[in-house]
């Protein structure tokens, strides 16, 4: 029986990959990899195995160490920091017998880098907002001059690795941006953008050396939380709504293949709109499913069951559509410490009493 290590377990990312697998008809042995033990204890893989962080020094050793003891058929990472560092230990990992299911490490390092994959864009003349990097105090003045909507604001966020909106920040102050990019030692890596609306989409897809086997877009109705941060981002959707578009899907593809001519992995293309109700690329999600993976899954669209069938046994899914194969309308509804449920808006209305 093949054996899947998942890294990050106990951790929302992961933990929807997970429960994903074990649903699957072949029942692979699903163990899970962490760094942090109070998440690790609460996974729901079979065995878990503590792990340095990614940044940690001793990680590639630790790494191989796990390899050669749980000897796992297929790993896949869920944190773009662990995915870039374990892309380039795919040669050690490969060696181990281990198969991964990623782009090559050049695509990664573009994707990681929220600057890097703007200037991909940029160059294939994919409309997106413009962003300026902001390396000292008159390129931020620079941006707010040159940026700046109506109301005075632009958008400030790292262009490093890190998710859930690391170092996002609209204002339409230089004294607080100049601040706030001082508090996280940010010069030469935060970077400024045209502010977009709050309405955005995300088109998540399985590739294989080039051909696109599956895509589902999802349209984000809240994030959870959204209210405690500065930027209104969290990262971790509320609700989640399934979606479909061939805008989004014509404009999801041509950035893929501006930062990867033979895509081949997972690519989740963010895009938030324009004030003309254009979709524009803000990152792409590399070689990881987003956080509600389940939402699909529940739905009937279980990805991470065609990426391991994929990468472990070369079998395809045989879809009615690739693009979009989950009709629209379907709610992923989110809290903490309550159990999702997938639901229509019909149901909610059936549901809830108003006097």
């Amino acid at each position: 029986m093949s054996k899947i290590l998942i890294a990050g377990a106990g951790g929302a990312p992961s933990e929807g990959v997970i429960n994903s697998l074990l649903r699957c008809e072949k029942q692979e042995i699903v163990l899970g990899m962490g760094s942090d033990p109070t998440d690790l204890v609460l996974s729901s893989a079979v065995k878990k195995y503590y792990i340095p962080y990614a940044n940690d020094a001793s990680y590639p050793q630790k790494l191989e160490e796990l390899l050669d003891f749980v000897r796992p058929d297929l790993i896949h990472f869920q944190n773009d920091l662990e995915i870039f560092q374990a892309s380039q230990l795919r040669n050690m990992i490969h060696g181990k017998g281990t198969k991964t299911f990623m782009p090559q490490h050049e695509v990664i390092d573009i994707c990681v880098d929220k600057y890097k994959s703007y200037l991909k864009w940029k160059s294939a003349g994919i409309k997106i907002p413009e962003n300026i990097l902001l390396q000292k105090e008159s390129d931020l003045q620079d941006a707010f001059k040159n940026l700046a909507n109506k109301e005075g604001y632009i958008w400030i966020r790292a262009s490093s690795i890190g998710g859930g909106g690391k170092g996002a920040l609209p204002t339409n102050s230089f004294t607080f941006a100049k601040g706030w990019i001082d508090r996280f030692d940010g010069w030469g890596d935060f970077i400024a953008a045209q502010l977009l609306t709050k309405d955005t989409v995300t088109w998540l897809s399985i590739w294989h050396e080039g051909k696109l086997i599956v895509a589902q877009t999802r349209i984000r109705k809240g994030w959870t939380h959204g209210n405690r941060t500065l930027s209104g981002v969290t990262g971790v959707t509320k609700v989640g709504q399934t979606f479909s578009d061939r805008k989004v899907d014509d404009i999801a593809q041509k950035a893929i293949f501006a930062v990867d001519e033979k895509p081949h992995g997972i690519y989740g293309v963010d895009m938030a709109y324009d004030i003309d109700g254009i979709p524009n690329p803000t990152e792409i999600n590399i070689s990881r499913f987003f956080t509600t993976v389940l939402f699909f899954t529940e739905a009937g669209l279980n990805l991470p069951k065609i990426f391991k069938d994929i990468a472990l046994y070369g079998e395809f899914p045989k879809l009615r559509k690739t693009i979009n194969p989950l009709p629209d309308g379907l709610l992923w509804l989110r809290g903490m410490d309550t159990k999702p449920r997938l639901m229509t808006s019909e149901q909610i209305t059936q549901e809830i009493i108003t006097l």
